[in-house]
């Protein structure tokens, strides 16, 4: 039986998603809670993509088979009975064996969230604490360039090696409440460290280093020196993925 999880986790004390020999990342917490449910034999969690060390999650997807025969509901207790309490397990449902947790998503949602106030450091590790007030304006017309299909690999980690760079931003939203401002970015994909060094380029942009039009220069000249701030994991949330076969 194959069954599709959304997740939400608190990414403060994990070294990423992706399971890694001794150290704790939300794969292999959640794969030892599956191997117990599946009378002890091993399963392998699918997600929908992989979120860096840090990084939170309202909303990741995987899938896993399971040997067993159990009601989705019955599963979605066994989960959160044993999972710790920065992991837990919103929905389960059963899916067709060829659905793919990463090949079958259609589009993805990503928040970044920056504290334009005062320093807070309750906030630390969830939303970046810049502290000073940012040129909305300027940003908006920067992040205007990045809508459509673009090669990203400018924006991306430098130990990302891959054939293809290329990604599609369907839509940027920038929402203020109070001193908080939100970021979220809207696309079929996104690449190591791409969104915190986006936002790393905006700043520069709101701090008068750069005009808005650099954005659009990274973009076409693959200009890679722009890194002055890669901003902070903690700020970053994966906020919801959705499939081909959804509305």
């Amino acid at each position: 039986m194959r069954f599709l999880i959304s997740i939400t986790y608190d990414g403060t004390n994990f070294k990423g998603f992706q399971k890694q020999v001794k150290l704790r990342t939300i794969q292999g917490e959640i794969e030892k809670v599956l191997k117990r449910i599946n009378n002890n034999q091993e399963v392998d969690l699918i997600a929908s993509g992989r979120t860096d060390a840090l990084v939170h999650a309202k909303e990741q997807k995987a899938h896993f088979d399971l040997t067993i025969k159990i009601k989705t509901y019955k599963l979605k207790q066994a989960l959160n009975s044993y999972l710790p309490k920065d992991i837990y397990v919103n929905k389960v449902c059963e899916v067709s064996n060829n659905f793919h947790a990463r090949y079958n998503v259609k589009e993805k949602t990503y928040e970044y969230v920056i504290n334009m106030g005062e320093y807070n450091p309750l906030e630390r590790n969830y939303i970046y604490q810049y502290n000073k007030l940012l040129n909305i304006k300027k940003i908006k017309k920067a992040l205007k360039y990045l809508i459509g299909e673009h090669d990203f690999k400018a924006f991306v980690s430098a130990d990302e090696k891959r054939n293809n760079y290329v990604r599609i931003i369907n839509k940027v939203k920038i929402k203020k409440c109070k001193n908080k401002l939100m970021i979220t970015f809207t696309g079929n994909g996104f690449l190591k460290h791409m969104i915190r060094n986006i936002i790393g380029v905006i700043i520069l942009i709101s701090e008068g280093k750069k005009e808005t039009s650099y954005m659009n220069e990274i973009l076409n000249n693959q200009n890679k020196n722009h890194f002055n701030i890669t901003a902070p994991a903690g700020g970053l949330y994966l906020k919801k993925v959705r499939y081909k076969e959804e509305k």
